[in-house]
């Protein structure tokens, strides 16, 4: 597994250990529409600022969810012209926030596909890190909803942890939920909070949505902040909501419920290495072969 670092020496030499930060969770219904959704979100980082929160986190398809696959090729912009990217720098800078912006799609030049991609900006607007989802969500569910993002999407291919004031900051996407190794490298190179932008479907959402958060919490001793998209979008695709931030002894601290608004969670940070002392299942991983009964 690649992995990724953010290495800026100037907010390292800004930087010293917190032990309480405010977060907030922001839970969105995306259109088509990219300049509706960004001032949607616009709005809601500026109102989670003033309510005291010092890192913000949108869902995934922050920027549109639009259908059919072919439209939403045509109407993501590439990463130049991407007018969420700036737009989203400055409001970090101005309310001097650590900003997420849980995905947008950015058209790959050359290519008939797209990236989904995380930008975390920091207080200074300077981004930080940027991930691409890996693992894409190629499914035909029971209920006859079927999905197949690889269609779309190219995957990425390496990990990313980035270095803030409150400790390392593991990014990840959605399905990559159902991925427990990408968790626990990522907890290993230091993460102490884990990202999980999303747009669940209702019916894994119902069935798996909570369970799989707090399982990532539990097993790696961390913090888990996953913002969500809710309610019905364009072509009748219904999301699950349900924003969660959870605490790394597996405890809900903030659920988003199913309409759009803010989540709000203060995290102690001193709750993850009393969690991994407790427990440290991160030092007891140990080599096995796997061999089949005769």
């Amino acid at each position: 597994m690649t992995f990724m670092h953010s290495t800026d020496k100037e907010s390292w030499t800004r930087c010293f250990m917190t032990e309480t930060l405010k977060i907030a969770l922001l839970q969105m219904t995306s259109g088509p529409d990219i300049a509706e959704n960004l001032k949607a979100a616009e709005e809601m980082v500026r109102e989670a600022a003033a309510q005291g929160a010092r890192f913000i986190l949108t869902p995934e398809n922050t920027c549109h969810m639009r259908s059919p696959q072919s439209e939403k090729l045509k109407s993501a912009p590439v990463e130049a012209g991407h007018p969420a990217i700036g737009r989203f720098s400055s409001l970090a800078q101005e309310m001097g926030v650590w900003l997420l912006t849980g995905s947008l799609s950015i058209r790959l030049e050359g290519e008939e596909r797209i990236a989904n991609r995380s930008y975390l900006f920091d207080d200074t607007g300077k981004t930080v890190a940027t991930y691409d989802k890996i693992h894409l969500f190629d499914v035909d569910l029971p209920t006859g909803e079927t999905h197949r993002e690889s269609d779309l999407v190219r995957p990425g291919d390496a990990a990313v942890v980035a270095q803030s004031s409150w400790g390392g900051i593991g990014l990840t996407i959605c399905y990559d939920l159902r991925f427990p190794h990408l968790y626990r490298a990522l907890a290993k190179a230091g993460a102490k909070i884990l990202t999980v932008p999303a747009a669940f479907t209702v019916p894994t959402g119902q069935a798996h949505w909570e369970t799989l958060l707090r399982a990532r919490a539990i097993e790696n001793g961390a913090f888990v902040l996953a913002p969500a998209q809710t309610g019905e979008h364009q072509g009748g695709r219904k999301t699950y909501g349900h924003s969660l931030a959870v605490g790394p002894w597996g405890e809900v601290l903030a659920d988003g419920g199913d309409a759009p608004g803010i989540a709000l969670a203060e995290l102690n940070l001193a709750d993850v290495d009393k969690a991994r002392q407790s427990i440290p299942a991160l030092r007891h991983d140990r080599p096995f072969d796997l061999k089949d009964s005769e």
